[in-house]
């Protein structure tokens, strides 16, 4: 099941890139009458069976302006989107939408050249790297302390132990004294009861911390039917297997992003008939492509030595403003219109990215 279920996403992602990339060929250098792939006669640049471009190439220089071109359109598509992207957002979502589409960079493009080079980028930037906190956690270097914490409470409890064992023998003396001394005796039964009341506190301690001891190997047994308990065991015994499987998820199902947006992005339209869930879809899509790139941005700034500081205060400013921009544009809406479903949108994607989390973590777990 979970073999499918990534195949179905790899699949999809290579379907969706192979679309984009045979969307349409660059221009060639070798020209002829007749259309090299069908034969049939040219009277224009196309092929008018095919389609495909009447001038063919046979050089390498060509060959990787055909791979840029596949992807982005570099022949002047790329710098006509990307200022407009980043700008007026709102313009170029709403130009796409009623059909300027040769102008422009297709959204699902951008989104997924965005989506690749911010992998690309974060994953060979210096440093901890993502999911770093989480392998220590994990791992041994991230429990040292829980270990030292085991072993005082170890410590504690043998104390309280031998403690109780004294108590127990000074108050058996205590009432074999002849004649008995009624005040020794309460005495010695309060440190008695003192010394247990100390020796429980330290084992429900021991209890509740993590480690081999009785109470988790009881408690292992009673859930090594659980598929939960299991999937945990596995990712603590490997976490960096776990980080590996959620870093390739998180590429692969980045474009879940768009269907998890869409009814939220709905709700703040929800009696407008002239837009719909294509418009929505577009709106997304575009707006993720800018968040990555964005993110792309921020993480080379600070490779190269930007103070962090002023990264985060862009990080917070700028998609709160992009947004309300783009919602603005888009949907041609008043300065308090884009204001409160830009507010709202907020908290909706304090909902989506958890939401997107899971998705990642039960993909992580899972297999």
């Amino acid at each position: 099941m979970d073999e499918a279920i990534d195949a179905a996403a790899t699949i999809g992602t290579g379907a969706l890139l192979a679309r984009e990339a045979e969307r349409t060929h660059a221009p060639g250098h070798d020209r002829s009458d007749r259309c090299a792939n069908c034969g049939t006669a040219l009277n224009g640049p196309y092929c008018s069976t095919c389609g495909q471009h009447g001038h063919v190439h046979r050089t390498v220089g060509a060959l990787f302006h055909d791979l840029l071109h596949g992807v982005l359109h570099f022949d002047g598509k790329f710098w006509a989107t990307l200022p407009l992207l980043a700008w007026r957002p709102g313009e170029l979502t709403r130009r796409y939408i009623h059909g300027e589409r040769a102008k422009f960079v297709s959204p699902v493009a951008l989104f997924l050249f965005s989506v690749f080079l911010l992998f690309a980028v974060m994953s060979n930037l210096p440093g901890k790297g993502f999911g770093q906190g989480m392998i220590d956690g994990l791992t041994d270097s991230g429990s040292g302390k829980v270990r030292g914490a085991r072993a005082r409470l170890l410590e504690q409890s043998q104390n309280a132990t031998a403690a109780v064992v004294a108590a127990e023998r000074s108050l058996a003396a205590e009432r074999m004294t002849q004649p008995p001394r009624p005040a020794q005796v309460a005495q010695s039964q309060a440190r008695l009861e003192t010394a247990r009341a100390e020796q429980r506190e330290v084992q429900l301690a021991l209890g509740l911390m993590p480690g081999k001891d009785t109470a988790e190997t009881a408690a292992a047994t009673k859930t090594k039917q659980n598929w939960l308990f299991r999937r945990y065991q596995a990712a603590k015994q490997d976490p960096k297997l776990l980080l590996y499987k959620i870093k390739t998820s998180a590429y692969k199902w980045s474009w879940a992003l768009i269907p998890l947006s869409l009814p939220f992005i709905w709700l703040l339209f929800p009696m407008r008939r002239s837009v719909g869930m294509y418009d929505h879809a577009i709106f997304a899509t575009y707006s993720l492509s800018f968040m990555s790139l964005l993110m792309v941005v921020l993480g080379l700034l600070n490779w190269i030595g930007v103070p962090a500081a002023p990264l985060i205060l862009v990080a917070l400013i700028v998609p709160i403003v992009h947004i309300y921009r783009q919602l603005r544009g888009a949907y041609q809406l008043s300065r308090l219109g884009a204001i409160w479903r830009a507010w709202l949108m907020l908290w909706f994607i304090s909902l989506i990215v958890p939401l997107f989390a899971m998705l990642l973590l039960y993909l992580g777990v899972a297999d």
